[in-house]
């Protein structure tokens, strides 16, 4: 590693000072912001001195990550002046009407699709995705095998996607129509 001496630093300064500020004024549009970017960039450049090979790379790459982080500082402090709006009267905090419609509808449709189950598939399927029960504590409370009970949540699943399927399918084909 070359030695680093106060001289090539010095030089630096009055040879790379108006290039660099020139650099850092491509990224922030104040003058006095770049100013400081580029001090804050010699700054570091002379307090790693004994560790940089490149001192003009260094100081070009200090005074870039310095601007992005001035730009970045900037853009989270306007954002904060505009407060916090979950105390608004404006924007809601609950769900809007169209998603509670949307959400009575997916569950109405969801009815109808495990209504069209066996008895038994229908029960496994109840109990494993609305209660939450294991594959051996349904085959308990219903008296079947788990590979049975396997085999009953499988057939629920592709039955009520089929139907749910079908069912969107259709409504689809007949807002087509509509249209």
């Amino acid at each position: 590693m070359p030695q680093f001496c106060p001289d090539i630093l010095l030089r630096l300064f009055s040879d790379d000072r108006a290039a660099l500020l020139r650099y850092v004024r491509r990224f922030l549009p104040s003058r006095e912001d770049s100013e400081d970017v580029v001090q804050e960039a010699f700054l570091r450049t002379c307090e790693h001195a004994q560790e940089v090979v490149e001192p003009r790379a260094f100081a070009f790459t200090v005074a870039r990550n310095l601007a992005a982080n001035s730009r970045r500082h900037t853009r989270l402090a306007r954002t904060d002046l505009l407060g916090d709006f979950t105390e608004s009267r404006v924007v809601s905090s609950g769900p809007s009407v169209e998603g509670e419609i949307l959400a009575e509808e997916e569950g109405r449709l969801l009815r109808e699709a495990v209504e069209q189950l066996s008895p038994q598939c229908r029960a496994a399927f109840t109990l494993k995705v609305f209660h939450g029960c294991s594959y051996k504590e349904i085959a308990v409370r219903l008296g079947i095998s788990p590979k049975t009970v396997e085999n009953h949540i499988g057939r629920a699943l592709r039955e009520t996607h089929e139907y749910l399927r079908r069912r969107y399918e259709m409504t689809a084909t007949e807002h087509g129509r509509r249209s």
